[in-house]
């Protein structure tokens, strides 16, 4: 997280407490605007971030996930990165001690929120700060430490380039995820000859251009439906042809149609904007 929001002036947030706290799971709630973009940063310990109503997209140079509820980025200590608020959302920042977050996934990810975890995480983020602190609060850290250990990571990545050529091209794909350029179209436009485009970009994100192009489409659907588009319109607007083919490879990638994933969300009403911010 690392700055607060534009409505309490936006400074940046004090977070010596994460990096000095006896306990080895500490935490704080932010709330943030839609459009509104926290400057890259970093943190001393592993930071999860998980998002109670709206969608957060995290930026690292691993990478771009996205944070739709029922599910957290999970950073390794030290990994610089950025937020959008692609909704207004309110967002739940833990961070995690060093030797407790070489415990979890040894690589960034976006990991499921179950109930059980959903709830330590509101618990701990309502942990006030202290010397000594009671030992039930120390308690809930473990226990969530040992919930996050039995997720698998889930397909909400997109790899991005650290090539300077490629990732301009990811960006310019990004900002108009309906565009149908074909790979032809794509090289003859940065000069280059498709098969060195396909090798490159391979080389450079871990995927070809096809399967790169559809999980960055889904993933921008996934924010058009939260901005509150139809499915049809999150589909036509992130580059299908048609509904069919979109729920297809909606299911293919999420293991559920569109339309579950939007009934999910609604059994994760926000319960936290009575609860202050820390």
């Amino acid at each position: 997280m690392g700055y607060a929001s534009p409505e309490r002036g936006g400074r940046a947030l004090d977070l010596s407490h994460s990096d000095t706290s006896p306990l080895l799971v500490s935490g704080v709630i932010e709330h943030y605007p839609a459009g509104h973009e926290v400057p890259r940063h970093r943190h001393h310990r592993g930071h999860l971030l998980y998002a109670t109503e709206g969608v957060l997209l995290v930026q690292a140079d691993t990478g771009q996930w996205l944070v739709p509820p029922t599910t957290a980025v999970w950073l390794r200590p030290g990994v610089p990165h950025q937020l959008n608020a692609t909704t207004a959302v309110n967002v739940h920042g833990l961070f995690i001690d060093e030797i407790l977050a070489a415990q979890l996934p040894d690589h960034d990810c976006v990991i499921h929120v179950t109930p059980l975890v959903r709830e330590l995480i509101a618990a701990l983020v309502r942990v006030i700060p202290q010397e000594n602190p009671p030992l039930r609060d120390a308690l809930l850290g473990q226990l969530l430490i040992e919930e996050l250990r039995v997720l698998h990571p889930l397909p909400f990545h997109l790899p991005w380039p650290q090539e300077e050529l490629m990732r301009r091209i990811c960006e310019d794909l990004v900002r108009s995820p309906a565009q149908q350029k074909t790979m032809d179209e794509v090289a003859r436009q940065y000069a280059l000859t498709p098969k060195t485009l396909h090798r490159r970009f391979l080389k450079s994100t871990g995927m070809n251009l096809g399967k790169w192009r559809q999980q960055m489409r889904l993933m921008a659907s996934i924010q058009f439906l939260l901005q509150g588009r139809s499915i049809t319109q999150a589909a036509l607007e992130s580059g299908y042809e048609s509904l069919s083919a979109y729920s297809v490879a909606f299911k293919k990638t999420f293991a559920y149609p569109p339309s579950e994933f939007l009934a999910t969300l609604s059994q994760y009403p926000d319960r936290e904007h009575d609860a202050g911010m820390v």
